[in-house]
């Protein structure tokens, strides 16, 4: 369950859990296995987030210097992209060239897409699939040198197309090719079947020449602490609802009901209308009510849905883009409460929003507030951090982009010895790792 009134001792705090970037309308979500294995889901980095007087994250910087480092390079397990439009996949090739990045997670998608000559494919999704094609020759090569392809050549391509046998993919051995209906509990050539798994939905095979929002990979990710407690995350990518609804109808007919459980779920588009209002003959929007009962009686006690988007507006005209009003409306009636829905440019304020972290932790999943964050920066920012400090690296990731901003925005006068509060957050952060130098010991994802 995601609790809402819980004091979370810092010292106590575990390393496993997602992270919700504030990247505008946009995804970007970090899911942190353990303290070496981070997955990346989409990836939306903005250019003016460089600007300090903009709320967005520069969310390639923050993952850079939070990250675990292999061979002097920060280090992220997999880069899963949902489909090759540019608001998931922006900031991908400036992540490749900062990032180790152990394996890829992709679609047939853009396979299919490069050979039409009026697909319309961002310079981001382009370098993503050259990277992929890259990967497809290593791997190729290593397996028929009987070996298995390394780290940083890896790739996993999820979903079947009809044209698979026009592209070189189609060659790769069956252990790199996944479909709607397997779990995955291997990262990077690593186990973590006792802590993470994540459950395939889609894309579905019926879908493959679907526009390209409709090809989104879809996925249950369920993480698990030493003592059993689970928490499980839905990311829809950008579905809208005829598809969202065969997957309910899909895994509830074949008894897969646990599949759909949700702790936390990624409102699809942004918190888009067209996951529950579908146009009839006529033109008019009709509710679907379907989608939203199917999602309400797979929700967990205390569940949270998380907008990663622009502010939601009070109202919105006809042809507005995401998020829109009438779905907001939507999920605060499915869910417990207001505090139960999460728009990622909103929280906890629009005026400085910060990253929405979720940590399991002995209540399930647990939505930490922007004081835990702070407190959680400073603990592992010290030079001589404690061994129990260092399980809060999943917070700490989170809290770099707030160490960095808050550095970058406080006013020109130090603290004084004994100031206490944000002051206090903003001396130790910059007397470990400075305004805008990265840290000299690694003090993210993977701290020491």
């Amino acid at each position: 369950m995601v609790s809402r009134e819980v004091d979370v001792v810092v010292e106590d705090m575990p390393t496993r859990g997602v992270v919700f970037w504030p990247v505008g309308t946009g995804d970007s979500t970090t899911v942190v296995v353990n303290d070496q294995i981070v997955m990346q889901v989409d990836i939306h980095d903005l250019l003016k987030a460089d600007d300090d007087d903009t709320p967005e994250v520069a969310v390639v910087d923050r993952l850079a210097e939070a990250l675990p480092v292999m061979d002097g390079m920060p280090y992220l397990a997999v880069f899963v992209l949902t489909h090759a439009d540019q608001d998931h996949c922006r900031g991908f090739a400036d992540l490749l060239a900062k990032v180790r990045i152990g394996e890829l997670w992709a679609t047939p998608r853009l396979w299919r897409e490069f050979e039409d000559p009026d697909a319309v494919i961002c310079d981001d999704a382009r370098a993503f699939q050259k990277e992929a094609e890259r990967r497809v020759a290593a791997t190729e090569k290593a397996c028929a040198e009987g070996r298995a392809p390394q780290s940083g050549d890896r790739i996993l391509v999820i979903g079947y197309d009809t044209d698979h046998d026009k592209h070189a993919y189609d060659q790769l051995p069956d252990e790199y090719l996944a479909y709607p209906g397997e779990a995955i509990s291997r990262l990077d050539g690593v186990d973590c079947v006792a802590q993470f798994e994540a459950f395939l939905h889609a894309p579905f095979k019926d879908d493959c020449a679907a526009p390209r929002n409709e090809t989104s990979v879809a996925i249950q990710v369920t993480l698990t602490d030493d003592t059993g407690i689970t928490g499980r995350i839905l990311l829809f990518g950008d579905l809208a609802h005829d598809t969202i609804m065969k997957i309910f109808e899909y895994s509830e007919a074949h008894n897969r009901a646990g599949r759909l459980a949700w702790n936390v779920l990624l409102a699809p588009h942004h918190c888009s209308k067209k996951v529950m209002y579908v146009a009839d003959d006529d033109g008019v929007e009709q509710l679907k009510t379907d989608v939203l009962d199917a999602f309400e009686r797979n929700a967990l006690p205390g569940a949270t849905v998380v907008s990663s988007s622009c502010p939601v507006p009070a109202s919105n005209k006809p042809g507005d883009n995401p998020p829109h009003a009438n779905a907001k409306a939507r999920y605060l009636e499915m869910v417990e409460g207001a505090d139960c829905f999460v728009c990622t440019m909103e929280w906890p304020n629009v005026d400085r929003p910060r990253p929405a972290v979720f940590m399991l932790a002995a209540d399930g999943l647990t939505l930490l507030d922007a004081a835990q964050i702070d407190e959680a920066a400073v603990s592992l920012s010290v030079k001589k951090a404690t061994r129990s400090a260092r399980r809060l690296a999943l917070v700490a990731g989170a809290a770099a982009v707030i160490g960095q901003q808050v550095a970058q925005r406080a006013s020109a006068a130090a603290p004084s010895p004994g100031s206490s509060g944000p002051a206090q957050v903003r001396e130790a952060i910059t007397q470990a790792r400075g305004n805008a130098a990265v840290p000299a010991t690694v003090t993210g994802f993977g701290g020491q």
